[in-house]
């Protein structure tokens, strides 16, 4: 810009010059001094250059899933909670017998079974068979048990009686062990008053298929089978609620204690703390011990090959 302005100025005093106009005195130009540092233009960036993209940003991290812990460790000395054992599998059908009243005992009986008098029931569930051997080895089996007769080292047990028999009812059997396989499978031995209502029903009856004995329908003396049958045998025998073989075959273990009946004071070796009622009368019974109310008991401990029983809920 100063080189520009520079000469101009000399083109202006020339035509001035050259003109010849009077009055005006010869004008020399002055040197105008040169610049004493060079001009340098100032580069300007040119307005179509691209400006570079934004940078990608670098994407965050996932947080990663929370590791799976350990289970606590349990605290020195604690023990573990026991595993619940599978229940067993039984072919053992039961049959809900509906609540009720009856009459508890005869008149027609021995001195044991009178007098008679009224019992009221609840509900309850009644195997519709005696056990089985084919049952009672899954128990002995499952957990290792050992009967009464085993322990006592006697000749005769209940593996005696049940080879190839699997669907006859077990014998050679304690009331200790009746009572063991019963907890087992989740049930119960019935008490006697229950035991009898399911045999006899509420009408009085003396057998379980009514008031008149049949050879037919019971596998007691006068069967002439001398030996357990299988269990269902007789189905002509049946009680008025379908429970098969409670006149003959074995005779079965009660939960109860035998006692006397309510008035009854009958000296007799029935009765006593350490006794247990047993009912129904097995394959070599006559037909007054088929009876639906004849009572007889043992101990805890004895074991029988005519004796067996069935379970209650």
């Amino acid at each position: 810009m100063r080189l520009l302005f520079t000469c101009l100025v000399i083109l202006c005093v020339g035509l001035i010059a050259g003109c010849g106009v009077e009055g005006v005195t010869d004008i020399t130009p002055t040197a105008v001094p040169a610049p004493t540092e060079p001009f340098t233009p100032i580069a300007l960036a040119p307005t179509n250059t691209p400006v570079p993209p934004p940078p990608t940003p670098t994407p965050r991290p996932k947080p990663t899933e929370a590791p799976t812990l350990p289970p606590e460790p349990t605290q020195a000395g604690a023990t573990a909670a026991p595993t619940e054992p599978a229940a067993p599998t039984l072919d053992a059908p039961m049959i809900e017998i509906p609540g009720g009243k009856f009459m508890m005992g005869s008149d027609a009986g021995n001195a044991d079974a009178k007098p008679p008098h009224e019992v009221e029931i609840k509900p309850f569930k009644l195997d519709q068979f005696e056990v089985t051997n084919a049952n009672f080895k899954l128990f002995v089996d499952a957990v290792k048990y050992q009967t009464d007769a085993e322990k006592d080292k006697q000749a005769d047990t209940w593996l005696t009686y049940a080879q190839d028999k699997d669907d006859h009812p077990v014998v050679k059997v304690s009331w200790n062990d009746a009572k063991a396989f019963c907890e087992w499978a989740g049930k119960r031995l019935p008490t006697e008053a229950e035991w009898e209502y399911a045999a006899r029903g509420t009408d009085g009856r003396a057998y379980p298929w009514g008031n008149e004995f049949n050879a037919k329908n019971a596998n007691g003396k006068d069967s002439g089978l001398r030996a357990t049958a299988a269990v269902g045998s007789f189905p002509g025998g049946a009680s008025p609620f379908d429970i098969q073989d409670m006149a003959g075959n074995v005779q079965e273990w009660t939960a109860s204690v035998a006692e006397h009946y309510p008035g009854n004071t009958t000296d007799s070796k029935l009765y006593g703390a350490n006794l247990f009622i047993q009912r129904g009368g097995g394959w070599f019974a006559t037909p007054e011990r088929l009876t639906a109310f004849f009572r007889d008991s043992n101990v805890a401990t004895a074991a029988n090959d005519d004796v067996g029983f069935r379970c209650a809920q």
